[in-house]
């Protein structure tokens, strides 16, 4: 530091006696370019120094609310939400509103699992997989990330209330409540929070619905019933897996209280095999078609064994094989939900398909008697015919009047 003060104290003096002892112009304009070429020689490392700095911060601060907002998982509450949105619209999706919706439910997910984070920091900070988030290692603060939740959350629901409706917005605020404010504090309390956290899990789906039709339906609870089923297996495994984990960090889980395993996974099992009936169900009630109910029954069958499997052998490596098949059918059953779902243009056409039918087969088959008395005659008998306009304006041209008159 000396020796640079001492320099530019140097360089100082001579540009003053370069000053007083010129007396050309050509020594001006010499020291003119000399002092410009000198500050284009500093300035750039300056500006580096700075950009560099404006880019670590932001890289900092975009980690940490990544990691606080549990990117992974708000991206699969952000699907779940999105495919409920496109059942329940019927026919054709609006992408906008779908934006919105999957906009605010992203934000609100993340409020809620900063919020999750902001509790637990003490257990957290006990626990291996958890002890380096941003919170219990030190690299943000508690007001800031109550701030960046804060904000999140009320942006969330703000989007959701005006691009949507009042509905989805009080779904999503009612969630955001239940899994920060219900669910966070039970975990350190009894083990009733996995089921909690099923409901938990269970409505995202159920808000995109809502988001998409403004009402819910006994139709939009196919696929929040398989969430809340699906999700019991899946943390069922994550806890027998990290059972010791969760016990250094003081949760309740309902693993601790299973030595041997077996409850864990009859839980587990049980809650595999009433996903079976929903496949049918979705086709029953007219959301998908009928291959959907096939490939659905396959699915769980698949996700069962390895339920079963981790019954009778419940080591580690069954509960992960169990955990896997798990993490492969939430996805692989909403794609099929979206594949085969069936609009409500195909659903009137197949109802007005059905009635043509029952109408056109409807015949009388009177018993006549003949001049004697002694024997009978069957004969076929329309009462009354539609006409072919009225066939054709069934589904290719809903908008022609169909005239009636009497077949001779």
């Amino acid at each position: 530091m000396i020796t640079t003060m001492f320099r530019r104290n140097w360089n100082c003096a001579t540009l003053y006696s370069r000053l007083v002892n010129s007396s050309s112009p050509h020594n001006f304009t010499h020291l003119r370019s000399s002092f410009s070429s000198s500050n284009l020689h500093l300035s750039p490392s300056v500006a580096t120094s700075k950009s560099t700095d404006i880019l670590s911060f932001v890289r900092h601060y975009g980690n940490c609310y990544s990691e606080l907002s549990k990117a992974r998982l708000s991206l699969l509450v952000v699907a779940t939400s999105g495919t409920g949105f496109v059942l329940g619209s019927g026919g054709a999706v609006d992408l906008s509103m779908l934006s919105y919706t999957c906009f605010g439910t992203m934000m609100v997910a993340a409020s809620a699992s900063t919020l999750n984070q902001v509790f637990e920091i003490k257990n957290d900070a006990i626990m291996r997989r958890t002890s380096q988030r941003p919170l219990p290692a030190g690299r943000i603060t508690i007001p800031h990330a109550v701030a960046w939740a804060s904000s999140v959350g009320l942006a969330g629901t703000a989007v959701l209330a005006t691009q949507t409706n009042m509905l989805a917005a009080g779904l999503a605020a009612s969630n955001l409540i239940l899994y920060s404010f219900v669910y966070t504090p039970l975990k350190q309390i009894h083990p009733v929070n996995t089921w909690v956290g099923a409901v938990v899990g269970a409505i995202p789906p159920l808000l995109g619905w809502a988001a998409a039709s403004g009402d819910i339906s006994l139709n939009s609870l196919i696929l929040p019933a398989a969430l809340y089923f699906w999700q019991i297996p899946h943390f069922m495994a994550l806890a027998y897996m990290c059972r010791d984990d969760y016990a250094a960090g003081g949760f309740k889980m309902y693993s601790l209280a299973d030595p041997s395993g077996r409850k864990t996974a009859l839980v587990a099992m049980r809650n595999s095999i009433y996903l079976i009936p929903l496949g049918f169900l979705a086709y029953d009630w007219g959301v998908t078609s009928g291959w959907f109910c096939l490939e659905s029954t396959a699915l769980t069958l698949a996700i069962s064994a390895a339920a079963f499997s981790f019954y009778r052998d419940r080591t580690k490596e069954r509960a992960r094989r169990m955990f896997h098949a798990s993490l492969l059918y939430l996805p692989v059953f909403m794609a099929g939900l979206l594949v085969h779902r069936r609009t409500d243009n195909q659903q009137f056409l197949e109802v007005n398909a059905k009635g043509f039918v029952e109408s056109s087969s409807s015949v009388e088959t009177p018993e006549i008697d003949d001049k004697n008395g002694n024997q009978k005659i069957k004969g076929r008998h329309r009462n009354r015919a539609r006409p072919p306009v009225a066939y054709a304006s069934v589904a290719p041209f809903p908008f022609l009047p169909a005239p009636s008159y009497d077949v001779v």
